[in-house]
């Protein structure tokens, strides 16, 4: 069925997917209005955030990088072990941070996110079971798909891969950093 609400999830959380890493950028550029007494909870989020991301990605390796509908063998340690979506949910901690910053930005930039991540993370789900079959179906049933409820395994982390990895997010921060700085130190 041609406009079932599945093809529109599919086709929206299809193009979202490829195009995950810029996406967040624009919704930022309404955010460069920090109060001060926000900017310590924003940092903090935007440090659980990267923090989260380079776990997962010490787990994921670099495959979580592609914008082909391939995939990869399932992870299952790290964060994987604990929640399904460790890198959106690193994501959504990021701008969040990004939107405390820049408050009251943080009142839209934060349920835009969720509505952008959960149409990803459904096409995600749908092409990783179509391609793993039963292995996947056992871990939707085992592992929760946002919250770390899940059980441990620890499994081996490589830090250098994550940081070679996360180089694009540091530069998106680095971006984004200096942006509010320029907003809150220096006369329009």
């Amino acid at each position: 069925m041609r406009g079932s609400p599945a093809v529109c999830s599919r086709v929206v959380g299809g193009w979202l997917f490829r195009h995950r890493g810029w996406l967040p950028v624009p919704l930022f550029a309404a955010c460069l209005l920090p109060l001060p007494h926000a900017r310590l909870a924003g940092f903090v989020l935007l440090a659980l955030g990267e923090g989260l991301r380079l776990w997962a990605v010490g787990h994921i390796g670099r495959k979580s990088r592609t914008r082909d509908d391939r995939v990869g063998a399932l992870s299952e340690t790290g964060p994987y072990a604990r929640l399904r979506n460790p890198l959106y949910v690193g994501n959504l901690l990021l701008w969040s941070g990004i939107g405390v910053l820049a408050w009251p930005s943080a009142l839209w930039v934060v349920p835009a996110l969720v509505t952008h991540y959960s149409f990803i993370v459904r096409w995600e789900e749908a092409q990783l079971e179509r391609q793993l079959g039963e292995p996947y179906r056992d871990y939707l049933r085992r592992v929760p798909r946002w919250l770390p409820l899940g059980p441990r395994r620890a499994g081996r982390w490589d830090g250098g891969e994550a940081l070679r990895s996360e180089r694009g997010t540091f530069a998106v921060l680095s971006l984004v950093g200096a942006a509010l700085w320029a907003r809150c130190y220096l006369p329009l």
